[in-house]
């Protein structure tokens, strides 16, 4: 589908015909909504008011205004990104929300949509206590987002994020620079636990690789435009998270906590492991495949865990 921004631009005069012609087309090029938002029209909202330098909570009181040639050909240059690249919404802006934060992204990172940002907002509880936590861990930290959200909701706490990706690594700087936290967050260049410092952390979070070589030949093409190294865990999607359950005992405090995302490939962990009780977290706002173990219970079944 090629859209003619020239003569569009005649006719979509008011921010609401931007957004109606952007859902309609939208829905006529059958794209993908699995990248932070939900529908056709949440993505032309976002995107018209991206372009504009709107904020996305701005009042649909002021939709039916009047916008100048230039604001228009700005929205559809952003369609049409979206259309004919298959360029996720999140790249075409330079931004995603996670936890009610906003993040800097581009396509050396995933784009954040996990629910952990629901576990952040709880400060993991109750499985966590807040005056417990002093040092907290982030493996595979991507653009930073979990870390960063883990700082502000304990605010006394020193993170570490890590990942074996300098491009990752980069924007997370962006990031970390943003939310003006060089102070409490360090960024280090790891594969897992390779180079992170030699202590013992609270709580030990990571929502690492996890797709499965079967279902990195099935994404969708706007998934596609992520980076596979965020995405592809092996056969079986396990070849990251079993390395992390292996020597995650080292890192963690006595009384610490371990909670990692594996997405879509919780019921093959779950067969793999099927003496371990791997404790599987409820959300309210969707989402599932995030397991929780705590120290004790990693004690008890490293052999398990070295089997693998």
């Amino acid at each position: 589908m090629a859209i003619n921004i020239n003569e569009l631009a005649k006719e979509l005069i008011t921010l609401r015909d931007c957004i109606r012609w952007g859902m309609s087309a939208f829905n006529a090029a059958e794209l993908t909504f699995v990248q932070g938002m939900p529908t056709a029209l949440d993505e032309a909202v976002y995107l018209c008011l991206a372009a504009l330098n709107l904020p996305p909570d701005f009042s649909e009181n002021y939709f039916d205004c009047r916008l100048t040639l230039a604001e228009r050909k700005a929205v559809l240059d952003y369609y049409r990104q979206r259309i004919e690249l298959k360029k996720p919404a999140a790249y075409i802006s330079n931004e995603a929300w996670f936890a009610g934060l906003s993040f800097y992204v581009d396509e050396r990172v995933l784009i954040p949509r996990s629910p952990f940002a629901e576990l952040i907002e709880q400060q993991f509880s109750p499985w966590v206590m807040d005056e417990e936590v002093d040092n907290i861990l982030e493996l595979c930290t991507g653009s930073g987002c979990i870390a960063i959200a883990c700082a502000y909701a304990f605010e006394h706490a020193n993170v570490v994020a890590s990942d074996i990706s300098a491009d990752a690594l980069a924007v997370a700087e962006i990031n970390r620079h943003n939310h003006g936290l060089e102070d409490r967050l360090e960024l280090v260049q790891s594969d897992l636990f390779e180079n992170v410092p030699n202590r013992k952390y609270d709580l030990i979070v990571s929502n690492p690789p996890y797709i499965s070589e079967q279902e990195m030949a099935e994404l969708s093409d706007e998934l596609k435009r992520e980076p596979a190294l965020g995405l592809a865990a092996g056969e079986q999607g396990l070849d990251v998270v079993i390395p992390i359950l292996k020597q995650a005992r080292q890192f963690l405090s006595d009384n610490g906590v371990l909670i990692v995302e594996v997405g879509y490939s919780w019921p093959v962990l779950e067969a793999a492991l099927p003496n371990v009780p791997l404790t599987w977290l409820d959300f309210e706002y969707g989402g599932d495949g995030v397991f929780m173990l705590t120290a004790e219970q990693l004690d008890a079944h490293q052999d398990d865990f070295d089997a693998l």
